[in-house]
């Protein structure tokens, strides 16, 4: 993987905080300042895909709680769970 050099200003306890770290963990602070700086790029990163593509049948509401309720009562008074039931 090739690296490319970039200067960033960071508060001094974050740094103090990764230099512990760094000697704890017997690795370099420029490694756990690496995987932060790639943690933030993966965390603000936009997907071409959206994260849910499949569609589900169903009323197109979140059912209430009283629909939740009579769902698992029913389905306990059959000895199914609801998705066995369909």
């Amino acid at each position: 993987m090739s690296m490319k050099r970039t200067n960033v200003y960071a508060d001094p306890e974050d740094l103090s905080i990764i230099k512990e770290a760094a000697a704890r963990r017997g690795i370099s602070e420029a490694e756990i300042i690496r995987q932060g700086i790639h943690l933030a790029a993966m965390a603000n990163r936009v997907w071409d895909e959206p994260l849910f593509s499949r569609t589900f049948e169903g009323p197109g509401r979140t059912p209430s709680k009283e629909d939740v309720q009579e769902a698992v009562a029913d389905a306990a008074k059959r000895g199914t769970t609801p998705d066995a039931a369909a």
